[in-house]
């Protein structure tokens, strides 16, 4: 955990191991994904639910604060390294519209900016050409997903689906789960699913667990992500709780909020569930993503979250197949920053009208 241990959580005992059917040892297999500390992992299984690890579960939330204030005090970087940290922030970026005016015409023309989410007279200039950067996915409602799939088509994009009633997660469980197989009979790559807050509230471990394997289940290759609306849960304990027994579940991401709720993605959250991920692969030798989502915009936060992440996970987690922003509008600021770089000048907000 470094000098400042910000969470002590319950180490997993070689029977607990050899029970749950926890990977004891990966190397040479062929699914790697990851590696950690020169451990190579892989993707996750998810493994039963294990309540003496989470009654263990302590966070020191001064601690994670003053760790996210020295965070943003000391990282940063210039000229190349900062436009090419910038690149990598694009193409890990989930780009995003949930509005409630959205339309199929709205969603063509956001599948025609994450197929070239750089102006190419700004490629031209970088001498990016050859990159042929892309972002990640598109994020849409189940109602647009066949829209979005059509418009990616051959593009190496994928559809993120938003299901389980999002954003509040409220409608029965049989119809949570029926939405997200129509999200993927229709062809979503990525499932976005929303869990029972009041499970974490109320201690209910087991609902919620049984809640996001459902999910899971249903999701079938598909990677879920699991939206811990974090911003909803009111303690950083219940943060970690939730992150560990999302991942016991078996998601293949957790993610901080809908971007709905009043707060959403802040960097003492991040620290918090990218340590749980970190502990949870120490323990399991299974990786997980992570996705912040939420008010996400500005190019210096995207290098913020990106530092963190190779502070805490390693370069591993650098990429689009472990990490993802949940974004709207930060593109265009990465837009603006990239062009300041080629140029020397600011572009006007306009030039970039889809961010």
């Amino acid at each position: 955990m470094g000098q400042c241990r910000t969470m002590t959580i319950a180490r997993m005992s070689v029977e607990n191991k050899t029970r749950h059917g926890v990977a004891s040892d990966v190397s040479g297999r062929v699914d790697t994904i990851a590696t950690l500390a020169g451990r190579p992992l892989i993707s996750n299984r998810g493994i039963p639910l294990n309540l003496d690890w989470l009654q263990q579960v302590r966070v020191n939330t001064s601690a994670v604060e003053r760790r996210a204030q020295s965070h943003v005090a000391r990282r940063t970087v210039k000229k190349d390294w900062q436009a090419a940290w910038l690149l990598r922030a694009v193409s890990c970026m989930d780009l995003t519209t949930l509005s409630g005016d959205d339309t199929e015409e709205r969603v063509r023309r956001l599948c025609a900016k994450a197929r070239h989410p750089i102006q190419n007279d700004l490629v031209k200039r970088l001498g990016i050409e050859e990159l042929d950067i892309k972002v990640a996915a598109v994020c849409v409602y189940h109602t647009f997903v066949e829209t979005a799939v059509r418009a990616l088509e051959g593009s190496r994009v994928r559809v993120a689906a938003v299901s389980t009633g999002f954003p509040a997660g409220l409608s029965p469980l049989i119809e949570r789960v029926a939405e997200i197989r129509r999200s993927v009979e229709a062809g979503a790559n990525d499932i976005d699913v929303v869990i029972t807050r009041a499970h974490v509230f109320g201690g209910k471990w087991q609902a919620l667990y049984d809640e996001i394997a459902a999910f899971k289940q249903v999701s079938g290759s598909a990677h879920m992500k699991v939206i811990l609306g974090t911003g909803d849960l009111l303690t950083m304990r219940n943060v970690a709780r939730a992150s560990f027994v999302a991942m016991m579940a078996g998601a293949d991401f957790i993610k901080t909020s809908t971007g709905k709720e009043p707060t959403n993605a802040t960097l003492p959250v991040g620290f918090v569930m990218t340590r749980c991920i970190r502990e949870y692969a120490q323990e399991t030798g299974m990786a997980v993503g992570f996705k912040p989502a939420g008010g996400i915009r500005t190019a210096k936060q995207s290098i913020e979250w990106l530092a963190l992440m190779k502070e805490e996970l390693g370069p591993s987690w650098m990429r689009s197949e472990l990490f993802r922003f949940g974004a709207s509008g930060l593109l265009n600021d990465i837009e603006r920053q990239l062009e300041h770089y080629a140029t020397g000048r600011y572009s006007a907000d306009y030039r970039h009208p889809l961010a």
